[in-house]
């Protein structure tokens, strides 16, 4: 008999990590309209759409590893520029550039990718590169 082949559902968390909690959390609840979950002075959650968090660690915050009633949550960090991307609708991309031309953020970059999604890039005030990608861009979206 063989063992069932397990598989993750997909990704529930991704963290970044900044210097300005504050200046970090209002970029991405104001500019891209993710709205806050739990906020604290160590971390930021934000609602990515169904089953998706985005965590901003306030950086050297988490270096040690924390207990708390339920358990244990290991130290971890990260630095340098990080990438994080976002899945939006093909009938949405002219209208994500338009949202951020009006907030100022400058698109650093396009690409065009073979199976025919878009993705446009730009960085948040922490230099992570964050990416808006339309369907087409991986086999599984």
């Amino acid at each position: 008999m063989t063992a069932p082949r397990l598989k993750p559902k997909g990704v529930l968390e991704t963290s970044l990590y900044v210097e300005d909690m504050a200046r970090a959390g209002r970029f991405y609840a104001e500019t891209l309209g993710l709205a806050p979950m739990v906020q604290d002075k160590r971390m930021w959650a934000l609602d990515c759409g169904p089953g998706s968090v985005l965590l901003l660690f306030q950086r050297g915050e988490t270096l040690e590893t924390i207990d708390l009633p339920g358990g244990r949550i290991p130290s971890h960090d990260g630095n340098g520029r990080l990438h994080v991307a976002f899945a939006i609708g093909a009938d949405e991309l002219a209208s994500w550039e338009a949202r951020l031309s009006a907030a100022g953020v400058e698109i650093e970059a396009r690409m065009k990718w073979p199976a025919g999604g878009e993705s446009v890039y730009f960085r948040d005030p922490d230099a992570n590169l964050v990416e808006l990608a339309t369907p087409g861009l991986w086999a599984n979206y």
